[in-house]
């Protein structure tokens, strides 16, 4: 399945090539019979143009070097430039028509040297326009900088994508930066900026598009500048910037992915686009992107629908018609406009680049983009061939049979019908991969199924009637209709936008058999769902994602069904809806190393924006525990592996904050920073879970006399980093009480000071501690010295009476820190709970790692129990079977944290057997 799509099955046969390959003798005869009557016309007219397009054609692609070059040459004979560029323009296509139709020039190179034959003839045509214009008027001066004004002509459309046609025109739009007056001097007549632009623009215009007798160099187009044709024809960036806050159109937004600058400063073209790109992408998934460019698309059609029905003459429309080649650009501008705002790669403004990082990123299938790009490659081809013939902007098949075979015949066919077959079949995947995403699952929903209307808010039987047609318990229909009623009358449901209103309902229509069909706790499920659609319901993007996506909205019911923690924190983080589109990436096995990799990139897209490095650290966290998440619902990880696989994380993540904090350390004096973090707890002994918090220790080796200032700004960015709330919500709390002296200690030691103090100071419950530490992330060699440290540490000799003392008075405080008021079995702190095997591990390892080094290892409670059954400390089935209900009691812990429960009690009838097996090892252990 293409990941955030559904792909399809092709029923037309396994994949074939393009066209039938022809020799380029056979091409260069097409050429010779008049293929295209411009060509003839253009060649005939001139007995030196043949053999001037032969050798144009000879000398491979027309860079800009030949372009500056031919043009001078012709400037030089006595042409005026506009004569001259129009002559260069036959030339091109001429050049152009030979080279591919003879087969040495491809798809690529057409669309890549008509956009670069436009920029030039823009970009040469307005820097002599200016130069006359200035000599008239004066230089254009901006009000506010008082720096010199140039006009910045953005390319839309193909020529914004670098895919422009051989016969097309070029659509246009003329920005300027600032409002001011020409510096005007003797002689010369000030203007406003405006009126100087309005000025350079019409002529650039006329210089481009006029028709002469040596024909045209391009049409333009205007209409897509703000206000369209109705709008003034230039606009200050003050005027972009209303228009696109204040009237841009979802359409516009479409239009603009493709905006490019052609001319202006570097400075001013970076100023124009941090206008326009919060315009163009959402920074959220902007699923409501589907919806109108569905749309968009619909009105399209339905306008070439008809066009074909007054002139039958256009039908066939290989650009406009069903899967055709709008169908793809639409296709992957979707993506753009849904995750451009997030994800910078998607910005790319043509359509073939597009498709293959939809591809790298497995946002749709490889073998699908392969398919569509072999698509586009056919009817841009196709296309070129049907403009060839006349030098004419069309996109429909001609309804003359001569000419049709010639169209045929350019494109490597003997007969039309062998064409127009093959025609037929690129178009069917287009359309297969265009209805997969575009088609209306909304209304398709709206006809299946029982209905519950907003409209029947105020009818409590009715709601009721729904949920018993779908099958909800009799027991739950009344509160059940109850909530929905409670839901639908909430201030902020009644004051959503219509659309939002009828999404809301399709999603719950959509639900209710969903939700039914869970065969428990539906009513609890029915109100996570309903609790997560009122936080969501203002943001239409999160309704369109689950309207669009039926198949997210089931895994969606299952998830809050299983989980009253996943629930919440779905409904804290509704980024998270997003990964439910994609299966492939929610049941992939983990890659640290690649995860890492990808945190480091995505930082460095923000570098020097704190605010929002904290963000994508927070969401990329979030991702991945959600990923798990889903797994450890699916059940697929046991909880020992969720626990190695979330303190995995934690340690990436870890590493790469420590490694962005210390670029923004202003005065730092190394690149590297001699650091270590080294974990304790939970985090140390790789029993993580979701909501962990983070124990840690901070070290440094570095004798520099800046060095314990700077790992103290180090160490106290990287908990600013970790612990703030950011509209992304937080990534871990952390816990430093475990530092030498605890609170009064410093915050970051050296490495030195911490082994003198584990050495001569520490007390029996840091060693304890230390039992489950480990270097977690930073200077490897200092976390080398750490294990050394922790290991003759734990190897110390003790005195066996004191330690028991002191670790039995540790236990004693803990179990009156924590009481169990309940008549309930609390998993964790009471007698004969996880705690006390915590504890019996910790002072076994205390009592006998001077005589056995093996027991330092940090291979957790379990392991540890074993090996010291095995090594004859304890009563090896005692061992066993402490060990198997401390792996019973931390999973079901887990199940209990995953309904949202804070504390961990349970009926201790249900574990009697495995807390008695805990209590007798303890009389053991301690006497």
């Amino acid at each position: 399945m293409a990941a955030g799509f559904p792909s399809f099955t092709l029923c037309c046969g396994a994949f074939q090539t393009l066209m039938p390959v022809f020799s380029p003798a056979h091409h260069r005869s097409l050429v010779e019979a008049s293929s295209s009557r411009y060509y003839t016309r253009w060649t005939q007219a001139d007995p030196a143009r043949p053999a001037l397009v032969a050798a144009a054609a000879a000398a491979g692609a027309l860079d800009r070097a030949f372009l500056q070059q031919r043009l001078e040459h012709d400037l030089a004979s006595g042409l005026s430039l506009p004569a001259a560029m129009r002559r260069l323009r036959n030339l091109v296509i001429c050049t152009l028509i030979t080279r591919d139709l003879d087969g040495r020039g491809d798809l690529d190179e057409v669309v890549t040297t008509m956009t670069g034959f436009a920029d030039f003839a823009v970009q040469t045509h307005l820097a002599a326009l200016m130069q006359e214009q200035t000599a008239l008027y004066g230089l254009p001066i901006g009000e506010e900088s008082g720096r010199p004004q140039e006009m910045i002509v953005l390319g839309m459309g193909k020529l914004g994508g670098g895919e422009l046609n051989v016969s097309s025109d070029i659509d246009l739009i003329f920005v300027y930066p600032e409002d001011g007056d020409t510096r005007a001097e003797a002689g010369q007549k000030s203007l406003s900026n405006h009126e100087f632009f309005v000025r350079l623009g019409k002529k650039l215009i006329g210089a481009l598009a006029e028709i002469t007798e040596d024909g045209f160099t391009f049409r333009v187009d205007m209409a897509l500048r703000p206000n369209g044709n109705s709008g003034p024809l230039v606009a200050s960036f003050n005027m972009v910037e209303e228009y696109l806050v204040r009237q841009g159109r979802e359409w516009e937004r479409y239009a603009w992915t493709k905006a490019r600058a052609l001319t202006g400063t570097p400075e001013d073209i970076a100023t124009l686009e941090a206008i326009s790109r919060p315009f163009i992408f959402r920074r959220y998934l902007d699923y409501g992107s589907i919806d109108a460019l569905r749309s968009m698309h619909g009105q399209i059609r339905a306008e070439v629908k008809r066009q074909e029905a007054l002139h039958p003459d256009r039908s066939n429309n290989v650009k406009l018609g069903r899967g055709g080649i709008r169908e793809i650009e639409f296709t992957s501008q979707v993506f753009q406009l849904i995750r451009g705002g997030r994800d910078a790669e998607l910005r790319d403004r043509s359509t073939r680049t597009t498709l293959r990082t939809l591809a790298a990123k497995d946002l749709l299938a490889p073998e699908v983009v392969e398919q569509l790009l072999h698509a586009y490659t056919f009817l841009r081809n196709l296309e070129h061939r049907l403009q060839y013939l006349e030098d004419a902007q069309t996109h429909t098949l001609p309804v003359n049979p001569d000419d049709l075979l010639l169209v045929a015949r350019m494109m490597g066919y003997e007969e039309p019908a062998a064409l127009l077959h093959e025609l037929e079949r690129q178009r069917a995947i287009v359309a297969a991969q265009f209805d997969a995403i575009f088609a209306d699952k909304q209304s398709e929903a709206d006809n299946d199924g029982p209905s519950v209307s907003v409209s029947d808010n105020d009818n409590l039987e009715g709601l009721a009637d729904a949920l018993r047609l779908v099958g909800f318990p009799e027991a739950d229909i009344a509160d059940g209709a109850r909530r929905l009623h409670l839901t639908w009358q909430s201030p902020r449901m009644q004051s959503l936008p219509e659309a939002s209103r009828n999404r809301l309902n399709t999603v719950i229509n959509t639900s209710l058999p969903l939700l039914a069909a869970l065969h428990y706790d539906q009513l609890p499920a029915l109100g996570r769902l309903l609790d997560l659609l009122e936080a969501i319901a203002r943001r239409a993007a999160y309704l369109a994602l689950l309207t669009e996506y039926p198949y997210a909205l089931q895994r969606l019911v299952r998830m809050i069904g299983a989980s009253g923690w996943a629930a919440t924190y779905l409904t804290r983080h509704p980024l998270l809806l997003d990964e439910l589109l994609d299966d492939r990436n929610l049941k992939a096995a983990s890659d640290w190393a690649a995860f890492a990799e990808n945190c480091r990139r995505q930082l460095a897209t923000a570098e020097g924006d704190t605010e929002r490095q904290l963000d994508i650290l927070r969401e990329l966290h979030h991702a991945e525990q959600f990923r798990l998440l889903a797994q450890d619902l699916e059940g697929d990880l046991s909880v020992e592996k969720l626990a190695d696989e979330l303190s995995a994380l934690a340690d990436v993540l870890v590493q790469v904050t420590i490694e962005a904090v210390w670029q923004t350390v202003a005065q730092r004096h190394r690149e590297v920073p001699q650091f270590a973090v080294i974990a304790y707890g939970k985090l140390g002994g790789k029993e993580l879970g979701y909501a962990s918090d983070l124990d840690v220790v901070f070290l440094y080796d570095d004798e520099d006399q800046d060095a314990p200032g700077l790992y103290a700004k180090l160490a106290q960015r990287f908990i600013t980093w970790m612990t703030s709330h950011t509209p992304a919500g937080t990534l871990f709390d952390i816990d430093i009480a475990l530092r030498p002296d605890g609170a009064s200690g410093l915050l970051v030691s050296p490495l030195s000071s911490f082994e003198k103090y584990q050495l001569n100071a520490a007390w029996i419950w840091e060693h304890q501690a230390l039992t489950r530490a480990r270097f977690c992330a930073g200077d490897t060699a200092i976390g080398e010295r750490f294990e050394a440290l922790r290991e003759r540490v734990l190897r110390q000799p003790r005195d066996p009476a004191r330690l028991e003392e002191e670790v039995l008075s540790m236990r004693r405080r803990m179990r009156e820190a924590h009481p169990n008021r309940s008549t309930m079995f609390d998993l964790k702190h009471d007698e004969g709970g996880m705690i006390d095997i915590e504890f019996m591990v910790q002072y076994l390892v205390l009592r006998h790692a001077s005589d056995h080094p093996q027991l330092t290892g940090d291979i957790g409670n379990i392991a540890l129990l074993k090996l010291a059954g095995q090594l004859g400390l304890i009563d090896a089935l005692l061992a066993d079977e402490a060990a198997n209900a401390y792996r019973l009691f931390r999973k079901l812990q887990h199940q209990i944290r995953l309904q949202g429960s804070e504390r961990a009690h349970i009926d201790a009838i249900r574990v009697e057997h495995e807390r008695a097996c805990v209590i007798r090892l303890w009389q053991q252990v301690f006497g």
